[in-house]
């Protein structure tokens, strides 16, 4: 609500520990493309998960042991990949995999966009998402747009910026940061702004393909995707060019709902057993 103050965290050290991870995987050219771009500001650590997890949400590993393995990769740089999920990354790098808690979490550079509503699916948000939630400030940085070919280094290059403002004037508690870049030149940029969090239109359908005996196989997600035209969104921003900064919390309380239900207390209860 406007007129709340927002508190900020300062960071401990001139050099912070940086902690990057994605959910695309421990190989895909975002994580390597942010770590150069960010190494002048900190120790950079790379803990990723091994294989491609996008979608994964906040899914979490609780039935099995992780398992970690040091890789390196293709510019010589190490990092440690896991079998599980982006936030069981986060988890395991706040928590004891690494020599020191880190000070900063930066996920990404995701190869496609995180805008609106798809935060709620993506991997790359959660593992962000769950920075906060230990008291980590955090990031989330996306690639709107991404296709073969696209300069990698645009948003890396903002995220040294961002972070470099954060780590000057202090990071918003218990709040990331969702940032999307357009496609687009640096020197074609039409700057960042700080935007709200839009609504997606999702063209989904349940399309039938196959059966393979008494099983039926069905499509379900498609690309016809759209976006309801507000001022000030997400959405917006990229369109006009320019690199979208979303706040976001972990607050899911509706505290109106809430006084709304009281009148419910006397008619759901209390009752006698039998």
């Amino acid at each position: 609500m406007a007129g709340r103050d927002c508190a900020l965290v300062a960071f401990g050290s001139s050099r912070p520990l940086i902690v990057l991870t994605n959910d695309d995987g421990v190989r895909s050219p975002g994580l390597a493309v942010l770590r150069a771009a960010l190494e002048p500001l900190g120790e950079v650590r790379i803990v990723a998960p091994d294989q491609n997890r996008s979608g994964a949400a906040r899914s979490i590993t609780m039935r099995s042991p992780l398992w970690v393995e040091e890789v390196e990769l293709p510019d010589g740089s190490l990092a440690y990949a896991t079998d599980g999920t982006p936030v069981d990354c986060v988890r395991m790098a706040a928590l004891g995999l690494l020599d020191r808690s880190p000070e900063l979490i930066v996920s990404g550079i995701n190869l496609g966009g995180n805008l609106g509503d798809d935060i709620t699916y993506s991997g790359t948000v959660a593992a962000a998402l769950e920075g906060i939630m230990l008291g980590i400030p955090a990031i989330a940085l996306s690639a709107e747009g991404y296709h073969p070919g696209y300069d990698l280094t645009v948003p890396a290059r903002f995220a040294c910026r961002l972070v470099s403002v954060a780590l000057a004037q202090g990071f918003p508690a218990k709040t990331l940061l969702n940032v999307n870049c357009p496609d687009r030149a640096w020197e074609e940029i039409e700057g960042a702004r700080l935007t709200l969090l839009g609504k997606r239109i999702y063209g989904d359908k349940v399309e039938y393909r196959e059966t393979q005996g008494n099983r039926r196989g069905y499509h379900i997600y498609n690309d016809d995707l759209s976006w309801h035209r507000e001022p000030g969104t997400d959405f917006e921003a990229i369109a006009e060019g320019r690199i979208s900064i979303t706040p976001l919390h972990f607050d899911l309380m509706s505290h109106e709902a809430l006084d709304e239900l009281r009148g419910w207390e006397g008619a759901l209860g209390p009752w006698k057993a039998g």
